[in-house]
This record gives structure tokens, C-alpha cells and sequence, in this order.
């Protein structure tokens, strides 16, 4: 258990980390007889002496590939199949006596095989078998947050390609108990209409009469900057790179969210930019706020009756875990009503600390990091906030 005085004094919500997938999370709920080996499913990929995921003969990512807690490799370097990691990274109960340990007493959960969005299902490119994946998704977390509905908190993955599923699908998890969706951040990078296409409305509409929030998780959308990078600038550089330039990508969603008017035509509606940080969301607003004003915008929308940063403060929220003087100086310009925690447990660039690695335990970041701050600030962003907008009493 953990014994630093600001946990033990607060119910720490963390507002992003991820389960790592079974091998039989879709070939023990769907039928292999009726779509065969397009059933998503692990095997080992001899060329890479790896265990990694397929529909059919395509692959898509190594099984283990964000099971990083605790190992003793730098990434992109990881364990080489599931039987290898922790089993806290894919077992309820072991999930519950870790977050025991780093004093955290609620986790918000996010995918790894499909995307952060689940995008890549579109490859299956068989709509029934496309939906029943996700509903199999969605089922395992309701299923595996079933060990503590109160503290292991499942997102709804959607089935963004179609409209009416999606709501449906809305719909069915929120009364299973699921805590909000999970909205890819560049639907027309998979061909479908762009974020800000009035297209989607009737998403936002189903989620904010349900009162689930809409989450926006970092690299939803065009990975491809992970294909671009120079091989001679090494490894790891590469990779530092890649999830830093991921972690700005939700400035534009932001953006988009705004100026598009969705935050508009649904004032109810709480969004998250999730995985991104926030040390940089006080000089997006600042921007936002210029280019609104210097470009026109209330000429054109008269009916916009508030300016980005009024917005965000609002209905949007970001969330940081590594920061330490970014986010006290964005909580200074912003306040703490928009900001949540996050550990992002148990990716590479998690708090999830190991022999390679620069984080500390969470509880021991809080403490040392954040403790300074006004008792009711701390409340506020570790649990207050997301309690609110994820229904925890």
C-alpha cells in the first residue's frame, strides 16, 4: 500500500492507461469457423521472433508491444510476447493490488491492438465482422472491470463507420456501465468525414444525453509519422520524436473541436485530450483566442457567444502524468478546473517504473512533485474533475 500523505488522503483517479489484450479476447467471442483467421488473433511472426496480432495475414502489432511496466529495455524495445510481461498489465486483480501500491484508486482504460481509435479494424473491410469486433471489445472491459466497477472504469470503443452503430453501440455500453467513448481524432484519414462535419452530430448528441464524455486519445488517427523517420538518427531517438510530435497532434483537435462549433451546438458535452499533456494548452488557447478575434470569427458566427478559452473552460479537459513546472504553470493560467492526472500505466512513456526507465512510482511523483499545491487544487485535478465527468461518487 502506498504510504505518501497526498494519497492517502485522496482517491487518485487515472484518467488514461490501458489493458493489455488477451490472445483469445476475439477468437473465444467470435466465430473462427465463420470468418476464419480474419478473426483477430497472436501468433508468433518468425521474421521478428516476436508474438504479434493478425486479421488474416496481415499484421498488426506486436502483442506486447506497450507492456512496459517494469521491463528492462528501453523502448521501442518490449517483451517478446505476453507470457513475458507483468501480469498486472492484463489481470484484474493484479491491476487492483498494483494501483494499491502506487496509490491509485480508480483507472480509466483505453485499447492497444486496433489503434487508440480502433481505425484499424477498417482493414477487416467486412462491416458485420467489423461491429462484432468492437462489441467483443467492449464486452471483455465491461467483463474485466467487472473484478471493481468502482474503480476499473471501461471506455466505449466506437464503430465510427457507421453512424447509427455507433449511437447504438453508445447506448448499450453506457447501460452497461461503461464511463464514456473513445472518438478517433482524424476520422478522414480513414476515409470518412472530417471532425468537424456536422456528419457526427448525432454522436455528440447521443453521448451528451447519456452524459458520457467524448475522449480524443493521442496517435488516433494517421500513424504514419512512424514510417518517416531517418533509421541513421537511431532507435530511440526516433521514437522519442514520434510520441512527442503524437502529443501536440491534440492541439489541432482541440482546435477543431472549437471552431467547428461543436462545443457550441453541445454545451453539455465534456471532451478529453488524453495522453497529451497540458504544459502547452494555455499557449493554444492564447492563439486560439488571437486567430478567433484577428480572422473575423464573431462577424461570421454571431451566434458563438463565447471564445475558445471560454470553451475550453467549459467542456475540455487535458491530462498530464510526467510534468512538474508545465503543469503548475498551466493550472496558474488555466486554474484546476480542466486538468486531470494520468499515469498512462503501462506504456513506454508511462510512470510505471522499471530498471529502464526515467519515471518514478506515481505516488512518489504526486508527492514529490505536486504536494506543494493548494489542498484544494490537488483535489481537483486527482480526483474532483474526474469524478465529475466519469461518474464517481
Amino acid at each position: 500500500m502506498a504510504v505518501t500523505p497526498v494519497v492517502d488522503d485522496i482517491k487518485v483517479i487515472d484518467t488514461d492507461t490501458h489493458v493489455i489484450e488477451p490472445a483469445d479476447l476475439w477468437t473465444s467471442r467470435l466465430s473462427t469457423k465463420k470468418w476464419g483467421s480474419l478473426v483477430p488473433h497472436a501468433r508468433w511472426d518468425d521474421e521478428l521472433q516476436e508474438e504479434a496480432w493478425y486479421f488474416g495475414d496481415e499484421r498488426l502489432s506486436a502483442t506486447a508491444g506497450g507492456a512496459m511496466a517494469g521491463w528492462h529495455e528501453y523502448p521501442p524495445k518490449h517483451p517478446r510476447r505476453l507470457a513475458d510481461v507483468d501480469p498486472a498489465l492484463w489481470s484484474a486483480p493484479e491491476r487492483l493490488k498494483r494501483m494499491d501500491e502506487y496509490g491509485i484508486w480508480a483507472q480509466v482504460l483505453y485499447p492497444n491492438v486496433a489503434g487508440f481509435g480502433m481505425g484499424k479494424f477498417l482493414g477487416l473491410k467486412d462491416a458485420e465482422l467489423m461491429l462484432r469486433c468492437i462489441q467483443a471489445y467492449n464486452d471483455w472491459q465491461t467483463e474485466w472491470a467487472s473484478a471493481d466497477p468502482s474503480r476499473l472504469l471501461p471506455m466505449t470503443a466506437l464503430p465510427f463507420w457507421d453512424i447509427e452503430a455507433t449511437c447504438r453501440e453508445v447506448e448499450r455500453t453506457a447501460a452497461a456501465g461503461h464511463r464514456g467513448v473513445i472518438m478517433a481524432q482524424q476520422p478522414d484519414f480513414f476515409g470518412l468525414p472530417m471532425l468537424a462535419d456536422p456528419h457526427w452530430d448525432p454522436l455528440w448528441a447521443t453521448a451528451q444525453g447519456l452524459g458520457q464524455s467524448v475522449n480524443f486519445h493521442i496517435a488516433s488517427g494517421d500513424l504514419s509519422l512512424i514510417e518517416k523517420n531517418i533509421p541513421s538518427n537511431g532507435l530511440h531517438a526516433n521514437y522519442a520524436s514520434v510520441g512527442v510530435s503524437f502529443f501536440m497532434g491534440n492541439a489541432s483537435t482541440i482546435a477543431t473541436v472549437i471552431c467547428a462549433g461543436i462545443c457550441h451546438r453541445f454545451p453539455r458535452l465534456n471532451f478529453v485530450s488524453v495522453e497529451s499533456g497540458v504544459g502547452w494548452i494555455p499557449y493554444a488557447l492564447t492563439a486560439l483566442d488571437w486567430q478567433w478575434k484577428n480572422c473575423g470569427v464573431p462577424l461570421e458566427h454571431p451566434e458563438y457567444d463565447l471564445l475558445p478559452s471560454e470553451y475550453f473552460q467549459r467542456q475540455i479537459y487535458g491530462c498530464f502524468w510526467f510534468e512538474n513546472e508545465t503543469a503548475k504553470q498551466a493550472i496558474e493560467l488555466l486554474g484546476a478546473d480542466n486538468i486531470l492526472y494520468e499515469t498512462d500505466f503501462p506504456h513506454p512513456t508511462s510512470m510505471s517504473p522499471g530498471p529502464a526507465t526515467a519515471a518514478v512510482r506515481p505516488d512518489h511523483f504526486i508527492e514529490g512533485a505536486l504536494s506543494d499545491l493548494p489542498p484544494a487544487v490537488l483535489r481537483k485535478i486527482l480526483h474532483d474533475n474526474a469524478a465529475r465527468i466519469y461518474h464517481l461518487d
